[in-house]
């Protein structure tokens, strides 16, 4: 076992939201993913992330610890709160939240996900 180097090891995926519609509520988001780090069973990632601007429902069933390394985003909870963060920022969207990402900006964020659906 050794540390994971973020320079090593990069697995890229480009996506188009749109390609999910039951999720994209504004715009026309298209991620790019530079997975990092996934465990054997796909419960824990780490990685670089960069989105276009775009409204979209929030994935479940995860604790993301997220920086912002540039853009400006709001999480919008399904309680009606909203929360902005900015490059420099950084946040931990719990398991359990409900609501919508809205990026402003486009924005590059570094992650790591406990994702509680997989495995």
């Amino acid at each position: 076992m050794r540390v994971i180097d973020f320079q090593e090891n990069v697995e890229i995926t480009k996506r188009r939201l749109a390609d999910l519609p039951d999720r994209v509520v504004d715009g026309d988001p298209h991620h790019e993913t530079q997975m990092r780090f996934k465990n054997d069973d796909g419960t824990m990632l780490a990685g670089t992330w960069t989105s276009t601007p775009g409204k979209w429902i929030a994935f479940a069933d995860r604790d993301e610890f997220c920086v912002l390394l540039t853009g400006h985003v709001k999480l919008i909870g399904d309680d009606g709160v909203e929360q902005e963060f900015r490059a420099g920022d950084s946040f931990l969207i719990p398991n359990g939240f409900r609501g919508f990402w809205h990026v402003l900006e486009t924005t590059t964020k570094h992650f790591v996900i406990r994702d509680y659906s997989a495995g």
